[in-house]
């Protein structure tokens, strides 16, 4: 069993930036870890996913060139540095965990984003 714990979200400009980290409660060296976000209203769409061991990382069209995926398995902890952020990028980020790329066996609780125009 893991648990994820994400944390960093708030209240930024457009144009801003904000770091989120998920901290696990296991060991997540052989899980893949993303992260998905869910606007008011709007269905859970993915946002970003990062191999077991870092190699390779996916994003979504919406993001790519502004969020970068990484992790730290010494720390239990993966983050998501999103830059440049833009009001249609509020919402709340979940972060997950998968024992395969593109499965999602564990969930956090999410942490909220709110940009400001």
């Amino acid at each position: 069993q893991v648990q994820l714990v994400e944390s960093g979200g708030g209240l930024v400009q457009a144009g801003g930036s904000l770091r989120l980290s998920c901290l696990a409660s296991g060991r997540i060296g052989t899980y893949a870890m993303g992260w998905f976000r869910q606007a008011p209203g709007k269905e859970r769409e993915f946002v970003a996913l990062i191999s077991w061991s870092g190699g390779s990382t996916f994003y979504a069209d919406s993001v790519k060139g502004r969020f970068t995926i990484s992790r730290d398995n010494a720390k239990y902890t993966v983050y998501l540095q999103m830059n440049s952020l833009k009001p249609e990028d509020t919402a709340v980020y979940y972060c997950n965990a998968g024992k395969r790329l593109w499965t999602y066996d564990y969930w956090g609780q999410g942490t909220q984003v709110t940009v400001s125009s």
